[in-house]
């Protein structure tokens, strides 16, 4: 008569299954969290955005010509803008600002000028760090576009 435990009684089998089983359920959460957190910066349509990139460079090079000019006073939670160069454009701008790593916190919005020609954007909350700063015409014709590192109460150039 044998006194030996029946397999599932035992120590060892128990051992080695388990240590597969953890194997399957890190790759598993691993799996979940790279599904949940997916990175927003890749462009699904990336040909079709690289296309677009193209024609921006001509509306860069054309406001380049014109000698289009801005200067971006940064003031606690208000943007002014105004125009120091290039043909007189008094209607509104399109004023769009990127984070480089957090594209929650983009915003884009329409800035028409008050009678001195200076264009005031209420801000929801003081901005800082760096920022892609786009400048564009209503009609379209032409853009600045520029990388800024926003600090309090600092002027930058954009042209």
């Amino acid at each position: 008569m044998s006194t030996e435990l029946p397999w599932y009684k035992q120590f060892w089998p128990w051992f080695l299954i388990v240590l597969p089983m953890c194997a399957v359920i890190a790759s598993l959460t691993t799996l979940k969290i790279a599904l949940d957190n997916s990175d927003s910066l890749v462009a699904e349509d990336y040909y079709k955005k690289g296309k677009a990139i193209n024609m921006d460079l001509r509306k860069i090079k054309y406001a380049q010509q014109i000698g289009m000019k801005f200067l971006v006073t940064v003031a606690d939670k208000e943007l002014q803008i105004t125009q120091h160069g290039g043909p007189q454009y008094r209607a509104a701008l399109k004023v769009r600002f990127y984070h480089p790593t957090i594209e929650e916190n983009d915003f884009n919005l329409n800035a028409t000028a008050d009678a001195n020609y200076v264009y005031h954007i209420p801000l929801s909350d003081a901005i800082t760090g760096p920022w892609e700063v786009r400048i564009e015409g209503f009609d379209g014709k032409w853009r600045i576009q520029q990388r800024i590192d926003i600090k309090d109460d600092v002027e930058y150039w954009l042209n």
